[in-house]
């Protein structure tokens, strides 16, 4: 029996030695498992990657240092794990995966692929691919604490995009614009009101009070009557939003009262909305400015700065500061020049943090530090060293079975962080 399992074990390390598998990911799954497959004992490995490394990277893809920002993450993944194992032949392309030169026929040189991606393009794109090629596929992704692996085989199991995946949740425009109660729809509204201010115009992201509300009317001709009314309201309302803020040099005392004063008070003559649920509170800039508020940045608790609540003249000032660097941009990019929204762009982000908060206040809500908004603005799901790192064990031990010809053994593995943590003890 010994001398069974010697001669298996043998027959697995020269398997890994010889085959040659290809790494899709170089961010935090990915770092954690080229380093595992070297350590495990495999020798012939590329690894495809088309981001840089940012140093919001360094405190969970470990085979980065603060040296390497701004330089491939592919190349220095490959470096850094050439150090656990010099002997080893890694390739490495800074590239996207979904470049036509990665097709089919690329893909057929491999005898395992391992996903470590974080969009469903680039999945569905590597799923294809294996497919067509009749390559194994071990996908995997985490969230949170929450992360699975699963293993994809044309003709044994149901592929990736065979399997349903969430909706976006979306919002009605209504709501939006009208009637927010909870802090994700003043963040959606001031997402979309950067596009309108600076980005590329969206008619379907409107952030003006909704005349055809039919929640404002008690009956549709009402409603089709306040539209129609709208409509042949005179040109200040329709010129656009981009075309008004242009025309007041992006003023941004202008653009406050004009968005949390003028609009909010347009809104409460639409006094149907307000019988069953609070009405908003208009802010004024000139009332605030001389209310005796300090000048500056106030916070409202401590800790770290993204972590702070400021008070509505902060949040006043913060707005004034965003839009000021936002023209300046535009100005720098030139004549019918239009940015767009980056949740790592400070003046991008504190105009959503600003907009945001200063729309909460108006419709009665808790205001939300800049770390909680850039959560909710860009969809953020924390990415926990730990769990990316039991992800990458199991994507290996997935990986052994296959290699091993136990391809029926092969089974989706998911689950909270601490059940990982044991599963992956036990199967060690």
């Amino acid at each position: 029996m010994v001398q069974l399992v010697g001669s298996l074990l043998k027959e697995l390390a020269d398997s890994l030695s010889s085959c040659k598998v290809l790494v899709v990911g170089a961010g935090g799954i990915g770092c954690e498992l080229l380093k595992n497959l070297v350590l495990t004992g495999f020798k012939n490995i590329d690894v495809i990657d088309l981001d840089t490394i940012d140093v919001s990277n360094l405190n969970r893809q470990f085979l980065f240092q603060k040296k390497h920002v701004g330089k491939s993450k592919a190349q220095v993944a490959k470096e850094s794990a050439l150090q656990f194992c010099p002997s080893a032949n890694i390739t490495a392309y800074h590239d996207s995966i979904m470049n036509p030169d990665y097709n089919a026929e690329f893909f057929r040189q491999f005898m395992l692929v391992m996903n470590a991606l974080d969009n469903r393009a680039a999945r569905n794109h590597v799923n294809r691919m294996c497919l067509a090629a009749d390559i194994p596929l071990v996908e995997s992704g985490t969230a949170g604490y929450l992360g699975q692996v699963t293993v994809i085989k044309r003709g044994m199991t149901e592929c990736y995009e065979c399997q349903p995946k969430p909706a976006q949740k979306t919002f009605p425009g209504c709501t939006i614009r009208n009637t927010p109660s909870e802090p994700i729809h003043c963040i959606v509204w001031a997402k979309y009101l950067f596009n309108q201010l600076f980005g590329e115009e969206d008619a379907d992201q409107e952030v003006s009070p909704d005349t055809a509300d039919p929640e404002a009317s008690w009956n549709p001709e009402e409603t089709a009557a306040r539209a129609t009314a709208s409509e042949k309201d005179g040109d200040i309302r329709r010129v656009s939003t981009k075309e008004w803020a242009r025309s007041t040099g992006y003023d941004p005392i202008k653009l406050f009262n004009k968005l949390f004063k003028d609009d909010i008070m347009y809104l409460l003559t639409m006094d149907k909305l307000w019988k069953k649920r609070k009405a908003p509170t208009p802010l004024d800039w000139q009332q605030l400015e001389n209310s005796g508020h300090p000048q500056g940045e106030s916070p409202t608790t401590s800790g770290l700065k993204d972590q702070q609540v400021l008070d509505v003249w902060g949040y006043c000032q913060l707005f004034q500061h965003s839009v000021e660097s936002l023209r300046s941009q535009l100005q720098e990019k030139g004549e019918g020049a239009e940015l767009v929204w980056d949740k790592d762009d400070p003046p991008a982000m504190d105009f959503v943090t600003a907009a945001a908060n200063l729309r909460m206040n108006i419709f009665s809500m808790n205001m939300k530090s800049r770390f909680d908004v850039k959560s909710m603005a860009g969809n953020i799901i924390p990415a926990i060293a730990t769990t990316n790192a039991v992800i990458a064990g199991l994507i290996v031990l997935e990986g052994l079975k296959i290699l091993s010809g136990e391809l029926e053994s092969c089974r989706t593995v998911g689950s909270a962080g601490l059940n990982m943590i044991t599963c992956f003890q036990t199967c060690v």
